[in-house]
């Protein structure tokens, strides 16, 4: 998979002991995008960076251990890697952005929303919780992995392989990096009401209707960040989202084009 646009600038950050990877599309606002774990920017935004990219200056990001930014073995926590989308905004010159993510990104997104209030302009969590009891019972339960069907399917994993071991520069380590990742929701504890209450800048909640967290609870996240959105997406699995153009696309022209009016 590929965009059709090719990237303005490539490079690399060295921000927290990373040398960070990342790429620029397109003119405008500056819109941040952060793929989900064992993804990379094009594996989960191909079919996206074209249409943001006519309105944005849009800067994929590939977060630690993924595509072409290797692994430096520290503990891989949305608090670490919030803290590297700020040094790449600083990096940059930028003093804030809107943010995408999705999956871990979109915790990633949510964490600068709490935590970085002053670097994001608005933010745009997708496939994300705010507490780990807002997750799928299927993902707790590795007798359904095979079977069930929010979970992604045989060519995705292949996808994914192939695209860590054709960009990262440790190939060798996508079985460490898979089992690395288990961590990260393990020990995630979620964030306060109070929290979740004080997010001050727009947010636009995007979900599957059969995705990694509920639907219960992405209303619950609804109620819980004031002046928040929500959309749900018909028909469409954890790995769809990203991918259901026709549908998103529209959610997401209208509600940057608010942000920067």
């Amino acid at each position: 998979m590929s965009t059709t646009l090719e990237p303005t600038t490539t490079g690399y950050a060295e921000v927290n002991g990373l040398r960070l990877y990342h790429e620029t599309y397109g003119e405008g606002p500056p819109l941040v995008l952060l793929h989900g774990g064992m993804l990379t920017i094009d594996l989960n935004f191909a079919t996206l960076i074209p249409a943001l990219a006519r309105t944005h200056t849009v800067i994929g990001v590939e977060l630690q251990g993924h595509g072409r930014t290797a692994d430096n073995g520290r503990p891989i926590t949305y608090p670490a890697l919030a803290a590297d989308v700020v040094g790449l905004l600083d990096h940059l010159g930028l003093a804030r952005a809107t943010v995408v993510g999705h999956s871990m990104g979109g915790a990633v997104a949510l964490e600068l929303a709490v935590n970085y209030p002053d670097r994001v302009s608005a933010v745009v969590p997708m496939s994300a919780s705010v507490r780990p009891e807002g997750m799928h019972p299927d993902l707790l339960d590795p007798s359904t992995f095979e079977t069930s069907p929010i979970m992604p399917t045989a060519q995705d994993f292949a996808d994914m392989q192939e695209a860590y071991r054709r960009l990262s520069p440790h190939p060798e380590q996508f079985d460490d990096l898979m089992m690395r990742l288990g961590g990260i929701d393990a020990d995630f504890a979620g964030w306060s009401d109070e929290q979740l209450d004080q997010i001050s800048c727009p947010v636009l909640i995007v979900q599957g209707d059969r995705d990694f967290t509920l639907v219960s609870h992405a209303a619950l996240m609804l109620d819980l960040i004031r002046g928040s959105q929500l959309a749900v997406l018909p028909g469409t699995t954890h790995m769809q989202v990203t991918r259901r153009v026709s549908v998103l696309v529209p959610l997401l022209t209208e509600f940057l084009a608010g942000v920067s009016a």
